[in-house]
């Protein structure tokens, strides 16, 4: 059993967004580790920006490497100022999003502290043992680092996010990165157009179309409903392989994790590989024409019938009664 020592936390933010729901979640996580410490990595004035809502969620302590060293790079430098840090530092643990710069930044990480790594963890106990879940979430993996310290990176949407406020004192880091460091250079930037809804895995609700909404125009109808509840839009692999919706919606083992309170789907059969990916919602609807579709097993609510006809008559309901 360790001391209360420092836990690292590598922050995922975006300057749209701020803080992302993963790294609130990494937070509540390292309190039962240590005193969590955040670390984050971005352009001048980054933690400021961010400071209150990492406070909000325990961070004791903000590390902040800022400046174009950091911003004007891919992971390279992020990974040697993490690096550095864990060396002074001497953690209880450090954790990651398991995102795609997320787990980058371990990974490097890990070969620079000639440490062990998990990517893909749900859960970390104070001994350093991890949980993760494998095979579309049958099978229940613990498993440890056996040399250094638990680095990990942990699954968007695997903890419930609880705040407990804490008054971060900011610290910046001397960013002092090697020339290798700078061999992958940002040279544009491209913003996203954002529309008016949430951002998928951020969403308290989520409606997905699959293989039944029948084709890209019929998606209207899923995204009618999501707008009407103030959700995000996804989609089973089915529909975004048959070109019916673009790929970053997919929800499901080989696209996003989503735990919303409300999940519907729509058309959506069940197969292992999407319940995978959203089988932790609160509440689960689904509608769809086949009885023994396998998604009515995992739904609280379901309804068998065409749902060209009942989400129109739903839709109608909700603006009855906005």
């Amino acid at each position: 059993m360790w001391d209360m020592s420092e836990v690292l936390v590598v922050v995922e933010a975006t300057a749209e967004f701020g803080v992302k729901k993963v790294t609130l979640e990494m937070l509540t996580l390292a309190r039962e580790l240590g005193s969590p410490s955040a670390v984050v990595l971005g352009g001048a004035g980054a933690a400021e920006a961010l400071a209150g809502k990492l406070g909000e969620y325990g961070a004791e302590k903000i590390y902040a490497a800022e400046g174009d060293e950091i911003d004007g790079y891919l992971v390279a430098p992020k990974a040697t100022v993490v690096a550095d840090l864990v060396k002074r530092v001497q953690p209880a643990a450090v954790l990651l999003a398991s995102s795609q710069e997320g787990k980058e930044i371990a990974a490097r990480l890990a070969v620079k502290l000639d440490n062990g790594i998990l990517t893909d963890v749900v859960g970390l106990a104070a001994d350093g043992t991890a949980t993760q879940v494998a095979f579309a979430g049958s099978t229940i993996v613990k498993s440890k680092v056996t040399r250094g310290l638990p680095l990990v990176t942990v699954r968007p949407n695997s903890v419930n996010p609880t705040p407990a406020a804490a008054t971060a004192a900011v610290e910046q880091l001397t960013v002092a990165v090697t020339d290798s460091d700078k061999l992958a250079k940002v040279v544009d930037r491209v913003a996203e157009q954002k529309g008016s809804r949430p951002e998928l895995t951020e969403a308290g609700v989520v409606v997905s179309g699959g293989r039944g909404v029948g084709n890209a125009d019929n998606f209207k109808l899923v995204e009618e409903l999501a707008d009407l509840l103030g959700g995000a839009v996804g989609a089973s692999r089915a529909a975004v392989d048959s070109g019916f919706y673009p790929h970053q919606f997919q929800v499901g083992q080989t696209g996003k994790t989503v735990s919303p309170q409300l999940y519907i789907a729509l058309g959506i059969s069940g197969a292992i590989q999407h319940r995978a990916g959203m089988q932790t919602s609160k509440t689960i609807v689904a509608v769809n024409k086949d009885g023994e579709a396998p998604i009515f097993e995992l739904a609280d609510f379901g309804v068998v019938g065409d749902l060209f006809k009942i989400v129109p008559q739903a839709a109608e309901e909700i603006r009855k009664r906005k």
